[in-house]
């Protein structure tokens, strides 16, 4: 690895950090594509790295929500302990699918619709999320924990930190207030992508000196991100990258069957 390269990474993971701390999400969602598509990493190793650098994503958005007490710690724990269950489960499911590149490339394609029409929707259509007030997410713990368990199955098979599904979920099944929203599915993230992460380390998945150098960027972003989130409406964000992921969706789905595009 050169200068160049590892000066790339590192704006790479500060876009991604940066997102994150914006919209809620810990940046794989826009480093893995990169690092697969136009750094030539193989699927399986960018879905262990780039899942690895939001362990340091989500640390650090996470915290920096909690001091602006916009982390709901009840909700939290529950989607928290859900999410481990689902994340050991998922990565049962990645050892299976990880001789098979190109069944995970279609999974990682058809994962990546969610946030892309999600994203398009708020930008276009909403333009903004519902406006609720409040500091507390209503629902019952078994359900938090079912809904973290699911999310927490698709961060351990395609490595998405799961802010893409967390997001959405809270705002729209718990009526969760936006801030609050933000701010705890970046902490939920913690514990998702440490197991996740650690667990795809130990197997070998993960391109060590690649994942700190994303992650470098990515606590920077993050915190720049958690700062400036009530001073910034994302519309426009959501939009242009809801047009990206769609467009990464439709790439790795064309994979499958033999279909390059650049």
């Amino acid at each position: 690895m050169d200068l160049a390269e590892g000066t790339i990474l590192i704006v790479v993971g500060f876009l991604a950090g940066l997102l994150g701390g914006l919209i809620g999400t810990g940046g794989c969602s826009v480093m893995l594509p990169i690092i697969h598509f136009w750094m030539g990493y193989p699927a399986t190793i960018a879905v262990g790295t780039t899942l690895f650098a939001v362990i340091f994503t989500a640390l650090s958005g996470g915290y920096g929500h909690l001091l602006r007490r916009n982390v709901d710690v009840r909700a939290f724990l529950r989607l928290g302990g859900g999410g481990i269950a689902g994340v050991l489960l998922g990565s049962w499911l990645f050892t299976l699918l990880s001789s098979q590149a190109k069944l995970l490339g279609l999974i990682l394609g058809l994962i990546f619709l969610w946030p892309a029409f999600r994203m398009i929707y708020e930008g276009v259509v909403q333009r903004t999320m519902p406006k609720r007030e409040g500091s507390v997410i209503q629902g019952s713990g078994w359900r938090m924990a079912v809904f973290g368990c699911i999310v927490g199955i698709a961060t351990g098979i395609a490595g998405v930190g799961g802010g893409y599904a967390l997001v959405p979920g809270l705002i729209y099944l718990f009526g969760a207030p936006v801030y609050i929203t933000m701010g705890t599915s970046l902490a939920t993230m913690i514990p998702l992508a440490a197991v996740g992460g650690v667990i795809k380390l130990i197997q070998g998945f993960v391109d060590l000196p690649t994942g700190l150098l994303l992650a470098a960027g990515t606590i920077v972003g993050a915190q720049v991100g958690a700062a400036i989130i009530k001073r910034f409406k994302p519309a426009t964000l959501k939009l242009i990258f809801g047009v990206y992921f769609l467009y990464v969706s439709i790439k790795f789905v064309t994979a499958f069957f033999g279909i390059q595009i650049w």
